[in-house]
C-alpha cells in the first residue's frame, strides 16, 4: 500500500491541483500573520473558504484551528475555536489540524479535551472528528512525554512532525529512531516540515506511512505560486515506488 500524501493548500485551485497530482488529503490554512512565513504563522481559514475547497475536491479536507502566532491559547479564544470547529464541520471538513501547548510547553490536554472531547467537537459514541496534531509537538519541552500522551487522545490519527523544531533535515534521525522503537508513534507520525525526497526512503523503512508537503509542490518553492499537479505527481510516484517492506516497516 502506498504512503499517504497530504498537501498543504490555501484555496480551491490548490486543492484541485493537489487531487489531480495524486494527493490523498489536503490541509487547508488561512492567511499568515504579517511578518511570518506561511508555515510558521498560518491561521485558521474562513469557513467560506472551507466550503469552496470542499466543493472543489473529493479529497478529505482538514482546516487549521489557530487564531494567533505560536501554540498557546486562552479561554476566550477557545470559545471562538468552538465556533470555527462547528462551522468547519457544517462546511464539510473531514477533520481538523490543531496543536496547543500550555505555559510549560507541554501538550495542553485541557484545551484539546474541551475542543474535541465528548460533548464538544467529538461525540461519546465514537463518531467524533478525526484530526491531526500539528508540529507543536516539535516545540514541546519533552517530546518523549508528548509522545506518551498523544496516542491516548481520542480521534487523533496523525501527528505532523519533523522530529525537530528546525525541520526534518535536523530531526530525521529522531523521527527514524522513534518510529522504529514505538509502534504507537509509528502509526501516527506524518513527516512534515522541510521534508525532502531523500528523507522518504529512510522514514519509510522505519515504518512511517504518512508524508506532508507544502512549498515542495509549488514552483520555485514559493507560497505565491499555486500547487503544481506535476510536482505533486513526483511525490506520488516516489511513495508508490517504495518497496512493500519499506512501507510497512519490514526489514
Amino acid at each position: 500500500m502506498s504512503g499517504l500524501l497530504e498537501v498543504v493548500v490555501t484555496h480551491a485551485p490548490d486543492a484541485q491541483r493537489a487531487e489531480a497530482g495524486g494527493a490523498d488529503r489536503v490541509s487547508l490554512v488561512g492567511d499568515p500573520l504579517p511578518g511570518t512565513g506561511r508555515e510558521a504563522g498560518a491561521l485558521s481559514p474562513a469557513p467560506a473558504l472551507v466550503e469552496q475547497v470542499r466543493a472543489a475536491t473529493t479529497l478529505p479536507v482538514r482546516p487549521l484551528l489557530r487564531l494567533r502566532e505560536g501554540y498557546g491559547t486562552d479561554g476566550g479564544e477557545v470559545a471562538h475555536l468552538h465556533g470555527l470547529l462547528s462551522s468547519y464541520r457544517s462546511a464539510g471538513a473531514d477533520g481538523v489540524v490543531l496543536g496547543f501547548l500550555n505555559a510549560l510547553t507541554e501538550i495542553d490536554l485541557e484545551v484539546v479535551a474541551e475542543l474535541l472531547g465528548p460533548g464538544h467537537g467529538g461525540e461519546p459514541d465514537g463518531d467524533g472528528l478525526t484530526w491531526t496534531f500539528s508540529r507543536a509537538v516539535d516545540s514541546c519541552i519533552s517530546t518523549d512525554r508528548a509522545w506518551r500522551e498523544l496516542p491516548h487522545l481520542p480521534g487523533l490519527d496523525a501527528v505532523a512532525t519533523a522530529g525537530s523544531a528546525r525541520g526534518v533535515a535536523e530531526g530525521l534521525d529522531e523521527l527514524v529512531a522513534r518510529a522504529e522503537a514505538d509502534p504507537a508513534a509509528r502509526r501516527l507520525i506524518m513527516a512534515a516540515g522541510g521534508l525532502n525526497a531523500e528523507h522518504v526512503p529512510w522514514l519509510a523503512r522505519a515504518g512511517v506511512g504518512m508524508f506532508q508537503v507544502s512549498t515542495q509542490v509549488r514552483p520555485l518553492g514559493s507560497w505565491k505560486a499555486y500547487v503544481d499537479a506535476d510536482l505533486v505527481g513526483t511525490w506520488r510516484a516516489l511513495l508508490d515506488s517504495l518497496p512493500a517492506g519499506a512501507k510497512d516497516g519490514s526489514r
